[in-house]
């Protein structure tokens, strides 16, 4: 009965209450899954929007680069280009569009092979290979490849036209980047550096100062789909590109070139093997305004080895397809790009003498009211160490040490000031640190306190070192270290900070950076700097080892030096250097010149480098604004002016009564002058002047042939221009003026030129004989064991 009643129930609607809980079990579960699905959704809605986005939108977008523009690097007058960049485009295909584009063509009947027709014509209008170009097109699953980088306007144009031609506007583009270019190619190459393929720089001022030059990208955001075709209605966003600044720097154009033409000259003359450097600066603020390595490569095809380099790599008889031979060249590379005014180092020899004479005139130690007799060696510790001139100077004062650089003199010097103070002076000149100046690369010191170099600790500097430092050998130096302790006496004693970049400006000429000039501190007095500057401008005016940089109407200060290369393998190669600055009465510019490893010729730095110092000097110091004062000597050895005798209709007889001093040779029947050699405006020697001008009927204008200068005393060359009938005018070493006999090193018209009668030929002079007493020997040193 009961039974039935349940079964009643059920049919009626009822349910069990087992089933009633089951359901309700169910139904919580079911509302805590719905409740966390729209927990979840608001969630994904609100707070992981932006996170879900940008993930959708990775997936269908792709980023175009906006290249920012690389900053300039502009010379000292902040005007004239050094670096900068020029419009080039990417050319790129789009190898899904054309495989999609040729199925349609081929649904459609249409016979035209997209791949092959593209190829063939980027291929011959970019000069790239139809392999390569076709190869591009296979690759399906990406967006792009880039057919040619740092295509030119020109060629853009022939692409344009070529895509219009055939409609392929979403199979081929260009975009639009910069490349880099140096509107004067070589010209201060290891101090500019260059950019790599991507615009990062690489070396020099490009590399130190990449973060400033190389701006911030932009970029396009574009909605694509799987075709890398743009969506009509898709995502897009653009990010401006932010330019880079400006660099300012303290090259100026007309010292720069004038010091890379002496290099030039200066290594081939004396047939250099390891390269030759050379710095010109500002002694008052450390500015670099010209500093040049030789050979230097063209910044625009940087990795194209100079002549020398290519020798060698030719030399080494590797076949060219093989790995050694590309790490050769490599090498080769590496090396030509080093800077070796600041990466290499050398031992500065006599130069330093310089040094430890403001040294002991600064402690005004008293041996320097002596003088003493040299003859020809000295034992520092016992041990004995000759001078380089083996059979002794014979006495000398203290002056004439520095000037005829004798080596027991310098000796005698640092025992006097001791170990502990010369070391100090050591600190004081920025021997023991870097100059810390703007370029990568700068070399670590060789003379260092705490370990490392040639000297570990000043507590380990021996009184044979003290002896053997104080005339600069046995220890190496880096160029831009030594002019840089030069300077510090030339300017009155003060350390300055060398550096190559004045400012940085942004776009619009706002400063960013202005470069601190004030000096780092005071090593010596100005009293002591005014007595070393006269000192060495005696030795050059006088009868010192530098009479090779004299330079008319201007007080040159200046110091030869010439060392033995002692590291391993090198030993009997040889570093001649001259450090100068002028002038000597007010400094304001400083020239250092090293040739490594010269092979002809006297090699001594008074040979191989002061000429060279001597001639840069000559150049830039009018140029930078210093007015030239002639001492009695020098006004004496007159010039003459060529006067324009020709647009003046001057007659003979009114030439000959206005210029009595000059001869004149007369060709022609007539009185009137229509023609003249030399021209006017020319400077010759006034006490050998001549003149040749033609009068009457038109002439043809004679001709003689310029004969060989080389080697002859300035008296010889005269006599053997004049026999030519040609002018001469003498520069270089002032020793003629005292009736000494300075060679003919260098002459302005090459030998076998045919010139007019009358031209001017400029002969250089430079001292040959004896000079060896001036300089360092090679091995000043018999019983000495070098360190290595």
């Amino acid at each position: 009965m009961e039974e039935r009643d349940s079964q009643n129930q059920k049919s009626n609607g009822n349910l069990h209450p087992k089933v009633v809980s089951r359901a309700a079990v169910l139904l919580g579960f079911a509302v805590l899954l719905f409740s966390a699905l729209l927990v979840r959704v608001f969630i994904l809605q609100t707070v992981q929007h932006s996170h879900y986005q940008e993930k959708v939108l990775s997936q269908i977008t792709t980023e175009s680069p906006v290249n920012a523009k690389r900053g300039k690097i502009l010379a000292s007058d902040g005007k004239t280009l050094l670096a900068g960049t020029t419009n080039t485009f990417r050319v790129f295909i789009s190898p899904s569009t054309i495989r999609a584009t040729q199925s349609e063509y081929d649904e459609t009947g249409v016979d035209v092979q997209l791949d092959t027709l593209i190829a063939q014509n980027l291929s011959e209008l970019l000069d790239v290979s139809y392999e390569f170009a076709l190869k591009q097109t296979t690759y399906t699953k990406v967006l792009d490849r880039t057919i040619k980088r740092e295509v030119s306007e020109a060629d853009a144009d022939r692409v344009r036209a070529f895509i219009a031609q055939y409609k392929l506007e979403k199979m081929i583009y260009l975009e639009s980047t910069y490349t880099r270019a140096y509107p004067y190619g070589s010209l201060a190459s290891h101090a500019l550096g260059f950019t790599g393929s991507d615009g990062t720089g690489l070396y020099g001022l490009e590399y130190y100062y990449d973060e400033y030059l190389a701006g911030t990208d932009g970029k396009y955001i574009t909605a694509r789909d799987a075709q890398g075709n743009e969506m009509p209605y898709g995502y897009k966003k653009y990010i401006e590109a932010q330019n880079g600044y400006n660099l300012v720097t303290t090259l100026d154009i007309t010292v720069q070139t004038a010091l890379e033409e002496q290099l030039e000259r200066a290594y081939l003359e004396s047939a250099g093997q390891n390269r030759a450097a050379g710095i010109v600066m500002d002694v008052n603020t450390g500015a670099i305004l010209g500093m040049a390595v030789y050979p230097d490569f063209d910044l625009n095809s940087p990795r194209e080895l100079d002549e020398q380099s290519l020798e060698k790599l030719r030399e080494s008889g590797l076949d060219p397809t093989s790995e050694e031979y590309s790490a050769l060249k490599q090498e080769l590379q590496v090396g030509m790009w080093g800077n070796k005014a600041i990466t290499e180092s050398y031992i500065p020899g006599s130069t330093f003498k310089v040094v430890t004479a403001a040294m002991a005139i600064e402690e005004d130690l008293q041996i320097l009211n002596y003088s003493y007799t040299c003859t020809g060696s000295y034992k520092p510790m016992g041990q004995t160490v000759r001078c380089h001139k083996t059979g002794g100077h014979g006495t000398l004062t203290f002056e004439e040490g520095i000037q005829q650089s004798c080596n027991p003199w310098l000796m005698r010097i640092g025992e006097s000031l001791g170990k502990e103070t010369f070391y100090s002076y050591l600190k004081g000149f920025g021997y023991l640190e870097k100059t810390g100046i703007d370029l990568p690369g700068e070399a670590e010191v060789l003379v260092k306190e705490g370990g490392g170099g040639w000297i570990a600790h000043e507590n380990d500097f021996t009184g044979l070192d003290l002896a053997i430092y104080a005339f600069g050998q046995n220890f190496n130096v880096t160029l831009i270290r030594q002019i840089t302790a030069i300077s510090t006496v030339a300017n009155g004693g003060y350390l300055v900070q060398p550096h190559l970049v004045s400012s940085i400006v942004d776009e619009n000429n706002n400063v960013v950076f202005s470069y601190d000039t004030s000096a780092r501190r005071q090593v010596v007095s100005e009293e002591t700097c005014q007595r070393v500057a006269q000192i060495l401008e005696e030795g050059v005016s006088g009868s010192g080892g530098a009479k090779n940089a004299y330079v008319a109407g201007y007080r040159v200060a200046a110091k030869t030096g010439t060392s033995e290369k002692k590291d391993a393998g090198n030993v009997g190669q040889y570093v001649c250097s001259t450090v100068a600055f002028a002038p000597a009465d007010d400094p304001q510019y400083a020239v250092i010149i090293i040739v490594d490893e010269p092979t002809e010729g006297t090699l001594y730095g008074s040979t191989v480098a002061a000429p060279y110092v001597g001639n840069v000097l000559e150049t830039i110091l009018p140029y930078l604004g210093v007015d030239p004062k002639y001492s009695d000597a020098e006004l004496k050895k007159e010039v003459f002016t060529v006067p324009d005798l020709v647009t003046s209709s001057y007659t003979v007889s009114y030439a000959q009564k206005q210029y009595p001093n000059v001869s004149f040779e007369v060709i022609g029947d007539g009185n009137i002058i229509y023609k003249q050699y030399p021209e006017a405006g020319t400077v010759v020697e006034k006490d050998s002047a001549r003149m040749i001008v033609y009068t009457g009927s038109k002439l043809e204008t004679e001709m003689t042939t310029v004969p060989n200068l080389d080697g002859m005393t300035a008296l010889a060359a005269n006599q053997v221009l004049a026999n030519a009938g040609l002018n001469v005018r003498i520069l270089g070493s002032s020793s003629h003026l005292q009736g000494e006999a300075p060679r003919v090193y260098m002459q302005s018209i090459e030998a076998g030129t045919s010139v007019p009668k009358g031209t001017v030929v400029e002969i250089r002079l430079r001292e040959e004989d004896g000079l060896a007493d001036y300089d360092d020997a090679w091995d000043p040193w018999e019983d000495v064991l070098m360190k290595p």
